[in-house]
Formats: structure tokens, sequence, C-alpha cells
């Protein structure tokens, strides 16, 4: 009884963390790459293909073949990320709901073991 519940609470739970992705990743070929979805006034984690540190951006437009945005809200610096360096770009503000969401489907499926075990 105890390892059914388990099972379909862990299940349940992957499935939706799985299908909360965040992140959009890009190909080599730049030519295919969609990068519309991003929007401008909105921060943006950025990795890069070089294997290089990632960079937070607040995202502004893309300028030919670069996507240019700033530090930060409050930090004006202009950066400059070549398309062609763009492995994935990650949205904050729905990676912290998902792990919001993650940590609150976490708890359910410990009450849910816990009220299982003391039931039996």
């Amino acid at each position: 009884m105890k390892a059914a519940v388990l099972l379909k609470s862990s299940l349940l739970t992957s499935l939706f963390v799985i299908s909360s992705c965040a992140t959009t990743k890009y190909s080599e070929d730049v030519s295919k790459n969609d990068y519309s979805n991003l929007e401008a006034g909105r921060m943006y984690i950025v990795t890069l293909k070089d294997g290089s540190k990632k960079q937070k951006i607040l995202f502004r437009n893309v300028e030919g073949d670069n996507i240019v945005g700033t530090a930060g809200k409050k930090d004006s610096t202009e950066v400059i990320i070549p398309k062609s360096n763009v492995a994935a770009v990650k949205d904050r503000s729905k990676a912290r709901v998902v792990a919001g969401a993650t940590v609150i489907g976490a708890a359910g499926v410990a009450a849910l073991v816990l009220s299982s075990s003391r039931a039996d």
C-alpha cells in the first residue's frame, strides 16, 4: 500500500516538474533560432556555448546578430551577446514559479506519504 501511494505521488510530482520547464534552448544554426519569444523589459539568464559564466540580462531587443540588454534593472551597463554564442535562455520569473511549485508539490507528496504511513 505504501509503495503504491509513494509511486503515484512521485510520478505525479515528476510529471508536474517536467511540464513546467522554463528554459528555451537554441541550436548551432543561428538562422533556425527564433528569438521573438523574448520580451523586452524581462530578466533572463543566458547560458553561453563557450562555457563562460552565465549572464543575467534585462532584455531590450535583438539587433542583427546580437542580443542587446542591460546588466540589470538598476545597472544600466549595456550587454551585447552574439546569437552564435547563446546555448540557452532561461526566464527568471518562470524559474521562480517552477521552484515554488516544486517545493509545494514536494510538501504535498510528503503529506500523502506521511498520512498513508500513519493509516496502517
